[in-house]
């Protein structure tokens, strides 16, 4: 057995010295973890393990790009739709409990989405340094990011934590709702700040899976932790059979508790080397050099995450005048939006996946070419799709909704939307890679100078050109979407991001 895993650590070792190095040499505080493939211990190599995996350990830097591409986009498709089902099931069940409650649960959850978009921007820098060490061979090194990127998630949600426990009460109050949306509104929101850290580690070992090649053990993990958030939902809000009536709260802490069994599943997989990288915190230290590297990584991420919240706030603001049926048309159309967008995010982030992993392997060619695929191979999924929107549209939107009035006015909308949804393939397919691969600045720059450069302003010019407003917020967000996935492919085609170092 030690013949073995010498063998196979020297063949590491040789492939590793054999590799031209594409960009610039990281800084010494990560040289620690490539001086030496004969340092590297065996639980640090998934190979060197004889257990059985959820999933078969994979080269994703070899093979057919487009069967790779899916192999890892399907089961991401299958964890996003999953992550979008939270919000919907405490709202199902909290609607049943009056007003006051849909309220407070809704005021809450576009603050939460706030939170939300802060931790998914911080691991974006570890999904790229996780999915660079895999390419380059260096499952020391992916591991070392893992355990920085834990610092930083322990950090950030105690932060969180200590803002819902004092603050709760002053952020509600800011939105100037009634009193008894506010008594409901204030303990939901102090339990989902508190719970931020389950979100961490569940995000984090979600996205550590992901980028390491291995997206079906997260996507089990995902469908766990939803089915027991489901089931337990009610049994909380009602108190059914042995546990106590917790109204509002208890929807609240029904996701602590699946996201905490979801996080601890996940890591105790990844720290018994069940998935593709055997995590491990023996012999950990701080790297100020790689924490600072993954939140100077991870900032611009977040802050394009929270400028596309904010800036939903505002084009809701400006719809409000155009009246009840134009807003419920305008918030209808969005559901939608949302959920045609998990199909160009899977694929995207199957991408950033590969992608970084081609470029650890130095193999900039191939990153380029599975950039081209995905976004050939989302671009046609949704021109189907929104053919097949543009022949059925009352169908769709009654769905949705049933009221006549809304059905038209929305159907006038999704078929205006029908742009939108072709050009949020290239868009959103290259926004996950660029970030994947660590060049999140870019996505952020594009994001302020259409959404706020062009959209907002349109959104408020624009509706006096048409007879009912909601149209020309239409056109407004087409416009800015098609010059933000426009310019995407010009920067894509330059290929500069191929030598962001992370």
């Amino acid at each position: 057995m030690s013949n073995e895993n010498e063998n196979s650590t020297n063949k590491d070792k040789n492939i590793n010295n054999s590799r031209d190095n594409l960009t610039e040499e990281p800084p010494s505080t990560d040289n620690l973890n490539h001086d030496s493939s004969n340092n590297q211990s065996d639980n640090s190599n998934p190979r060197s393990f004889g257990r059985k995996r959820l999933s078969p350990i994979r080269d994703w830097t070899q093979g057919s790009v487009l069967n790779n591409l899916l192999s890892l986009a399907w089961p991401i498709l299958i964890s996003n739709s999953l992550n979008m089902l939270g919000p919907i099931i405490d709202m199902v069940w909290v609607g049943k409990l009056g007003a006051s409650a849909m309220a407070a649960v809704g005021l809450s959850g576009q603050i939460v989405m706030v939170v939300n978009a802060l931790v998914m921007g911080l691991f974006t820098s570890l999904r790229a340094m996780v999915a660079r060490r895999i390419g380059e061979g260096d499952d020391k090194g992916a591991n070392h990011a893992f355990q920085q990127a834990f610092v930083i998630g322990i950090a950030f949600s105690a932060l969180m934590a200590l803002i819902g426990v004092f603050l709760s009460k002053y952020i509600i109050g800011i939105f100037g709702v009634e009193p008894d949306v506010v008594k409901e509104a204030v303990p939901y929101n102090r339990i989902q700040f508190v719970s931020t850290v389950t979100m961490c580690l569940r995000m984090m070992t979600e996205a550590t899976m992901q980028a390491s090649g291995d997206t079906k053990t997260a996507m089990w993990i995902g469908v766990f932790f939803r089915l027991l958030h489901i089931g337990l939902c009610p049994f909380l809000v009602f108190g059914w059979w042995i546990f106590p009536s917790l109204g509002v709260s208890g929807a609240a802490l029904t996701g602590v508790i699946s996201q905490a069994l979801g996080g601890s599943v996940g890591l105790w997989i990844l720290m018994a080397g069940y998935s593709r990288l055997h995590v491990t915190f023996k012999g950990f230290v701080f790297d100020w050099d790689n924490i600072w590297r993954q939140v100077k990584i991870g900032i611009p991420s977040s802050a394009n995450q929270m400028l596309r919240s904010f800036l939903g706030l505002l084009i809701t603001k400006i719809i409000v005048p155009f009246g009840t049926f134009s807003l419920a048309a305008y918030v209808l159309i969005q559901r939608i939006d949302g959920f045609l967008d998990v199909g160009a995010s899977a694929i995207g982030n199957a991408a950033g996946a590969l992608s970084g992993q081609s470029l650890g392997a130095k193999k900039p060619e191939r990153a380029e070419k599975t950039g081209w695929l995905a976004v050939s191979l989302g671009t046609g999924l949704m021109a189907v799709i929104s053919i097949a929107i543009l022949i059925w549209a009352d169908e769709v939107v009654r769905i949705f909704n049933s009221n006549p009035d809304v059905v038209a006015l929305a159907s006038t909308l999704i078929r205006i939307a029908c742009i939108n949804y072709i050009m949020i393939a290239p868009a959103s397919v290259l926004t996950s890679c660029l970030n994947q691969v660590g060049d999140t600045m870019i996505p952020l720059i594009a994001s302020m100078a259409t959404m706020w450069g062009i959209q907002l302003p349109l959104a408020y010019f624009l509706p006096k050109v048409f007879n009912n407003g909601v149209y020309g917020v239409m056109w407004a967000m087409v416009i800015a979407l098609s010059v933000r996935a426009i310019a995407y492919l010009v920067y894509f085609r330059t290929g500069k991001w191929k030598y962001r170092r992370v």
